[in-house]
């Protein structure tokens, strides 16, 4: 049955993801980016019903969301993390990989949402391009989404966060929403399981710590649901 389970919902949800990305790429011509921004929410919506509905995993998530900009640092186990960010927070600004919106369709979409490549390679020059790009967000009020590990962890790995993570939190002056989430086991495999997804909101850390404690209390609390 997982394995069913499982070639019904890439058939379903990955089929209509192709309709989600030709209409998100339709409507950001046509349509004023509050109601553009309402596709890509509708698509992280689908996701979670066919996750919830044909998977068999229940999403359960603890702790407020505080009001006012902030800086969400996620953990990252799977694509499941990525996905949801369009219902776990209200329009949030992602920070996502640069390749990605180099994808045609995706990554104008994405740019159009309000996405904010992140250079992994580029050093101070790519920390900058990021910080100018997230000061633009700032005033409306959006949340700001990271993955400060930079890249999908297997579940029960803690590495270091990166190093341009501290240099965003000195810059912007936000406070910090770390978000633990413990996806890998179900989620990140080809067959996926049954079971419960819970995404953790933690208490949020307020601006101006030294990089060590940010880093640490950050670490610390998104890998709150590991082993």
């Amino acid at each position: 049955m997982r394995v069913l389970r499982s070639l019904v919902f890439y058939a379903v949800f990955y089929g209509a993801t192709a309709g989600f990305v030709v209409a998100s790429v339709i409507g950001m011509v046509v349509l004023p980016v509050e109601r553009f921004r309402k596709l890509p929410n509708a698509w992280s919506a689908f996701h979670r019903w066919c996750v919830v509905h044909i998977l068999g995993i229940a999403v359960r998530e603890e702790g407020p969301r505080p009001a006012g900009a902030a800086l969400y640092a996620l953990k990252h186990e799977s694509y499941f993390d990525a996905i949801e960010l369009g219902m776990l927070l209200k329009d949030p600004v992602p920070f996502a990989k640069e390749e990605l919106f180099r994808l045609p369709g995706w990554g104008r979409a994405a740019r159009a949402y309000g996405g904010i490549p992140v250079m992994r390679d580029a050093g101070a020059h790519g920390l900058r391009a990021m910080l100018k790009e997230a000061r633009r967000f700032i005033g409306t009020g959006r949340p700001l989404a990271i993955f400060p590990e930079g890249t999908r962890i297997p579940h029960g790995a803690r590495p270091p966060l990166r190093s341009g993570f501290a240099g965003l939190y000195k810059l912007l002056g936000l406070p910090v929403v770390p978000v633990a989430i413990d996806s890998g086991p179900l989620y990140h495999r080809w067959w996926k399981r049954r079971g419960t997804i819970t995404v953790r909101f933690c208490e949020p850390i307020p601006p101006g710590l030294p990089r060590e404690e940010i880093e640490a209390r950050v670490h610390t609390a998104i890998n709150a649901l590991n082993p």
